[in-house]
Parts: C-alpha cells; sequence; structure tokens
C-alpha cells in the first residue's frame, strides 16, 4: 500500500504562483506513475498532469500547459506541481494518485489540499 498526503494549497491572488507537494510512503518502490487531479466546485474531476516515476515522463491537461509544472523527488519520495500564472478558474481542490503498475491506474490517492485562487 501507498499512502499519499497533498500540502501547499491555500487562497492566492490571480497570477500568482503555486507548488504543491504530494508525499508518498509505503511501497513507494512499487509506484510507476504519479499524477495530479483536480475538482473544482460544481464539477467532475479532471485529469492536470502525470509523471512517470523512473523516466521522469510528462503528460498535461491542455488548459495548464505552459502553466504548471509537474516533477518528482525519488529520493523524498515526492512530486511536486508548479502552478504559475493561476486564474479563478484554477480553484479546485488537488488531488495526487499513484500508479503501482503500467496495467492500472490510480490506485491510491490522497485526501486532497484546496487552492483558491481570488480575482
Amino acid at each position: 500500500q501507498v499512502h499519499l498526503v497533498e500540502s501547499g494549497g491555500g487562497l492566492v491572488q490571480a497570477g500568482d504562483s503555486v507548488r504543491l507537494s504530494c508525499g508518498a510512503s509505503g511501497q513507494t518502490s512499487s509506484i510507476v506513475r504519479m499524477s495530479w487531479f483536480r475538482r473544482a466546485p460544481g464539477k467532475e474531476r479532471e485529469f492536470v498532469a502525470r509523471i512517470t516515476w523512473n523516466g521522469g515522463v510528462t503528460w498535461y491537461e491542455e488548459s495548464v500547459m505552459g502553466r504548471f509544472t509537474i516533477s518528482r523527488d525519488k529520493v523524498k519520495n515526492t512530486v511536486f506541481l508548479q502552478m504559475s500564472s493561476l486564474a479563478p478558474e484554477d480553484t479546485a481542490v488537488y488531488y495526487c494518485a499513484a500508479d503501482m503498475n503500467w496495467d492500472s491506474e490510480y490506485e491510491y490517492w490522497g485526501q486532497g489540499t484546496q487552492v483558491t485562487v481570488s480575482s
């Protein structure tokens, strides 16, 4: 099992930058990918970004490309989401998720961290 804990959210102004962290513990040696999702008020959860744990290959949802950067620190078992040029529509609870093998997705989730962007 893997336990994920997000941190770094808060209230920011439009145009600000924030870095979210997701620390993993447990069977971290089995992680193959980690992802960030978000759920805005009244909306479905949506994919934000993903990174392969060993190779560092990344994917992004189109609306965050060029503004958000996902990265990981394999020594600290932490994945980051650097968010810049934040807009009110980025307001959401942000969740991280871990994939434990290449044939399945999002077996483990964190509890989420709130990011609120004021205009």
